[in-house]
């Protein structure tokens, strides 16, 4: 039978050499296997914490490995990570536990001849007291201190400053928050914080919206009879900034898995109508569910394509244009954005300008579109709305949420950790004009 550790080094491999998504690898993973609970627990802990300190990990390996780690076979590379990142992120796993696992899993991967090498390097980072020497170099240190490359630590601190950068870059590492939003379409909002007592909720700066203390928030009995769904407090105030009344017509045009349009359904008090839509068929199946759970009656699920012209839409009220993007505002919640180059988003702002440019074809006169991403790139964000509004002189940007202060005033606005605690996130709001 395949212990926790061994399915994390295994699912490592995976991840690594496919460029795989964690999330989807390791749910796929974890549903066809038959450890108990508290083994996918430690399984999924492990595998989590390698995928999101890969850089600093690797960092001290070297420190302490005669060989280059490009020379080192990927089973003990992944078990070296594993066994370092129990030692050092890990305080409910004693040091000697993390040693001995190790080296026995080299022995059941028959890796045998090598456990001595793997016993060598964990027990010197032991005897160094499991001090990490950072690099002298700023975006050195900053790439080891929150594994995150190079490239990705330069583009922040050049765009956006070193105190926003180091902002996103300290909430990349550790447990994000789990935020929800109250469904007070079922009942009151006292009557639901009551149901929930146990998650300990916190309210945020916006109505309805709460942290909670745990993230298998999904399996509580208030989730399931649909009295909350999960989303971040950036996402929310995106909906908050879009502001759409009860009886308008909305549109969310890449709308999967469907909280945003939730959000709004809630806002308007399930009056007017939303059309949701997504590319594919399986994703507008989750936004039908949703909404099916919560209850909601005024959303409208379809597939669509948001480069393509519906002539049918036009004339919407308010539209909300949240397009595909990096998702380096999200990078805490998906670490594996982190080692991605910048290259490969090179083709998405032209992608962003057609779904914005199409998407404001069907707003009337006088009515109001947010474009917002879950990224901090400027070339998907200000330069986006910048280019849209000097060739569509018949729109213009307009202020929004000005009363929640910093990022807040102007026709953009871009969100880091430091604000409210929220995701990274971007968001810009138009009106038309004639």
């Amino acid at each position: 039978m395949e212990t926790a550790r061994f399915k994390a080094v295994k699912l490592l491999g995976k991840t690594f050499s496919k460029n795989g998504y964690s999330n989807i690898v390791l749910d796929s993973a974890l549903s066809a296997s038959n450890m108990d609970v508290r083994d996918k627990k430690l399984c999924s802990a492990v595998y989590y914490g390698v995928i999101e300190r890969k850089i600093t990990l690797d960092y001290i390996i070297s420190c302490y490995s005669r060989q280059k780690l490009e020379k080192l076979r990927p089973d003990v590379l992944n078990i070296l990570r594993t066994g370092i990142y129990q030692i050092k992120y890990m305080d409910s796993v004693p040091d000697s536990a993390s040693v001995n696992e190790s080296v026995k899993l080299a022995k059941q991967m028959k890796l045998g001849n090598l456990s001595g090498f793997i016993n060598a390097v964990l027990r010197n980072f032991l005897r160094d007291n499991k001090e990490i020497k950072l690099p002298d170099g700023k975006i050195q240190k900053l790439s080891v201190e929150y594994s995150a490359s190079e490239e990705l630590v330069k583009h922040l601190i050049d765009n956006y400053g070193e105190e926003n950068a180091v902002s996103l870059l300290e909430n990349s590492v550790g447990r994000p928050p789990v935020t929800i939003r109250l469904n007070t379409l079922k009942c009151s909002a006292e009557e639901i914080l009551e149901k929930i007592s146990d998650l300990e909720p916190v309210q945020t700066i916006l109505e309805d919206c709460y942290t909670v203390n745990t993230g298998n928030v999904t399996e509580h009995a208030a989730f399931r009879k649909g009295l909350f769904h999960v989303q971040d407090m950036s996402s929310q105030l995106c909906c908050t900034a879009l502001s759409p009344q009860s009886g308008e017509t909305v549109l969310d045009l890449c709308a999967a898995p469907g909280g945003k349009s939730f959000t709004m359904a809630e806002m308007m008090k399930d009056s007017g109508k939303i059309f949701s839509f997504d590319l594919h068929e399986n994703r507008v199946r989750l936004i039908q569910s949703g909404a099916e759970r919560l209850n909601i009656k005024n959303i409208t699920a379809k597939t669509g394509n948001a480069l393509e012209h519906y002539t049918e839409l036009e004339g919407a009220d308010k539209i909300l244009c949240d397009v595909p993007c990096s998702g380096f505002g999200v990078i805490r919640r998906k670490p594996e954005i982190k080692y991605k180059k910048l290259s490969e988003f090179e083709k998405l702002p032209e992608i962003q300008y057609g779904i914005l440019e199409n998407a404001a074809s069907y707003l009337r006169i006088g009515g109001e579109l947010v474009y917002s991403t879950c990224t901090v790139n400027p070339e998907e964000n200000e330069n986006v709305v910048n280019r849209f509004l000097k060739e569509h002189k018949s729109f213009k940007g307009i202020s929004f949420l000005e009363s929640y202060g910093e990022p807040f005033g102007g026709r953009t606005a871009t969100l880091f950790p430091k604000h409210f605690g929220s995701d990274g996130f971007f968001i810009a709001k138009l009106i038309r004009t004639e």
